[in-house]
């Protein structure tokens, strides 16, 4: 893997800790700046507003910048809200930083695994996803607990300060590292690769396709089943990390010490996940998706099961993390290879899809609690998330099969399959 997709991951972890990290400093954000703690919650559905929104507008907006100036101005301005929100003392400015910041995180992101993918071999997309995942993981395994010891030993705010820090290296080794690469020439609109000269690389003057044309791209009923089925994952997925506290000391009654080493070590196994994930989607994706997510299923439902037994929590919360991101960033290399027409809004609809999972999960799981459910009920929802992906996946497939020839089904590529150059 070139060295500067290692750097695109180091910016990722920065911006994971960040989206991440308010779980650990909202009670102390509402008490200093006076307000309610449920009003506090509202700084984290800002950003996975942000992020929803953010990753396929401004990777439209960016399509004519080159892709090193468009990571330097979304990294540029992610550091600086962190600035901005780590001196204020007012919750509306705060507020907005959160939203901008997200903003500028999904642009990141999806310019981000444009960049890693074309730097890469054609049949390597999945390892180059992974790394910028493994991002991630490492935010929720290191990250995140590191910025809640430092918001508890010395205030939330310097835990902004350490994010806008990290972030300040990312910027120098982007400039360094990542090559510079020229604005399309031609108009937006226009696909360059249907005229003379085109570069779908965007190396040699002719940028990627333009914004219509990737549009037309993202409209396959296919993609639109796999982005639909990796939110669903996501949802399962963060429905119960979202809520494992409780899970950890009501359920299983451990003691609360145990709870950052129990959300540590499900990062460990996401990043794991990843991982494994990324090695294995470019080659054998549906030894991931099918056995991974029938395991996915029967974890959760274990889980639900067995959340009163401190032995198989161990065990499960670390697995249930290796199965979840190792499903999770197969169906994102899923995503990049159905989406090669569209390399710029591809990652972009990635990003969304991740995210709408992402702001979903905890949200149902906040309503099963809200309405007495108990604190196993985000597990056995997770379980019916993932058993909604394999619906949605079955059905699309049953509908492909009856309306396609057996001719174009014998040449048309599977879910888990590269599209044929």
């Amino acid at each position: 893997m070139p060295f500067a997709i290692y750097v695109l991951g180091l910016a990722v972890f920065a911006q994971g800790t960040s989206e991440f990290m308010l779980s650990g400093l909202n009670p102390d954000i509402a008490r200093e700046l006076n307000i309610s703690l449920s009003a506090a919650g509202a700084l984290t559905s800002a950003f996975a507003a942000g992020m929803i929104v953010g990753a396929p507008l401004t990777a439209v907006l960016s399509l004519r910048w080159p892709r090193r100036r468009a990571l330097l101005a979304f990294l540029v301005a992610f550091m600086l809200v962190h600035v901005a929100g780590a001196v204020t003392s007012s919750f509306s400015v705060l507020l907005v930083t959160r939203a901008l910041g997200a903003l500028a995180n999904a642009g990141f992101l999806a310019v981000g695994l444009a960049t890693a993918t074309s730097m890469v071999r054609p049949d390597a997309k999945g390892r180059a996803a992974a790394v910028l995942l493994g991002g991630i993981t490492l935010a929720c395994v290191a990250g995140v607990p590191a910025g809640a010891a430092l918001g508890q030993a010395l205030g939330w705010r310097s835990a902004f300060w350490a994010v806008a820090l990290i972030c300040l290296p990312a910027v120098f080794a982007v400039l360094r590292s990542v090559p510079d690469t020229a604005p399309p020439t031609g108009s937006p609109d226009v696909d360059p690769a249907d005229g003379p000269g085109g570069d779908p690389g965007g190396v040699s003057g002719g940028g990627p396709p333009g914004a219509r044309s990737q549009l037309r791209v993202l409209r396959s009923a296919r993609l639109l089943v796999v982005l639909l089925v990796a939110a669903l994952v996501n949802a399962a997925t963060f429905c119960t990390f979202t809520y494992l506290g409780p899970v950890i000391t009501d359920v299983a009654r451990f003691s609360e010490g145990w709870v950052p080493a129990m959300l540590a070590l499900f990062g460990v196994g996401s990043f794991a996940g990843a991982t494994l994930g990324g090695r294995m989607s470019d080659t054998r994706p549906m030894l991931v998706l099918i056995p991974g997510g029938i395991a996915l299923l029967a974890g959760w439902t274990l889980f639900t099961a067995t959340a009163g037994d401190q032995v198989a929590v161990l065990l499960l919360v670390f697995v249930q993390g290796t199965l979840s991101f190792a499903v999770g960033s197969t169906l994102i290399a899923r995503i990049l290879y159905a989406a090669t027409g569209a390399p710029s809004l591809g990652g972009a609809f990635a990003t969304a899809a991740l995210n709408v999972g992402a702001a979903a999960g905890p949200a149902l799981g906040g309503a099963a609690l809200a309405a007495g459910l108990g604190y196993r009920s985000p597990l056995w929802l997770s379980a019916l998330l993932v058993a909604a992906a394999f619906i949605t996946a079955g059905f699309a497939g049953a509908v492909r099969r009856t309306r396609t020839p057996p001719r174009a089904q014998a040449a048309a590529p599977a879910l888990g399959e590269r599209p044929s150059a």
